[in-house]
């Protein structure tokens, strides 16, 4: 069975304990890797880009060659990967990108060492909400030596 591994990223946050974790767990397990960066966005009026055209093609060309980077080190080790940018909403953007891709095993938090904190008084972060509704874990990665947490146990 072929498994497959999600590295989310958001707003051009990269935390490079990830993406060290993604490929050990990439190599242990033989599976592929995909990079998704979620830069959100809010689209106003009629139009879908108007005035976010020029930072939408920088946000590509800057995270195009991150994301690409990636990529192209993991391929040397002989790790299939791909790479992903979606723009807008948050968690509406990561459910589509989802459901247009055969399931993941693994989704690895990119952006930070744990996941983004909520309780009371805090509006809950956008990965937060999504994570019950995802069909395999979602981890963080906190440090080399303290690896990969699932969600809510950070």
């Amino acid at each position: 069975m072929l498994h497959r591994i999600l590295v989310i990223f958001e707003n051009r946050k990269v935390h490079q304990a990830a993406v060290v974790y993604a490929r050990e767990l990439a190599l242990r397990m033989d599976a592929e890797v995909t990079f998704l960066m979620i830069a959100e966005m809010a689209f106003a009026g009629g139009s879908l880009l108007g005035s976010n055209r020029h930072r939408i093609r920088r946000i590509e060309e800057e995270m195009g060659s991150i994301l690409g980077a990636f990529a192209s080190e993991f391929l040397k080790d002989g790790i299939s990967a791909g790479v992903a940018l979606r723009v807008g909403d948050a968690a509406q953007e990561l459910l589509k990108f989802l459901a247009e891709r055969p399931p993941f095993q693994t989704i690895l938090w990119g952006s930070s060492a744990a996941l983004p904190e909520s309780g009371p008084g805090r509006r809950a972060h956008w990965i937060i909400r999504v994570a019950g509704n995802l069909e395999c874990p979602l981890l963080a990665v906190a440090d080399k030596s303290a690896g990969a947490q699932p969600a809510g146990k950070t």
